[in-house]
């Protein structure tokens, strides 16, 4: 079932599969991941995010890791 893009589901994920230490909340806005820290990531949770979602953009900022939706097929990420 695909999640409607705008919708929040909280708390998801948390106990499935591998998150960092730090993380405190994890939730999605449409197929974007969110994961809320209880203190700054660093690289080593960057990287295992990135990990846990293969061919998808993953951002660090400050207390916030995101991954991105994949773009649809035939657009150009810039």
């Amino acid at each position: 079932m695909t999640q409607a893009t705008g919708v929040i589901r909280n708390n998801e994920e948390r106990t499935r599969g591998v998150r960092p230490v730090r993380a405190r909340a994890v939730a999605y806005d449409g197929s974007a991941c969110l994961i809320a820290g209880a203190g700054d990531f660093d690289l080593d949770d960057l990287n295992l995010v990135s990990h846990r979602f293969p061919g998808r953009r993953v951002t660090l900022d400050g207390d916030l890791i995101t991954a991105w939706p994949t773009p649809p097929a035939g657009r150009v990420r810039s």
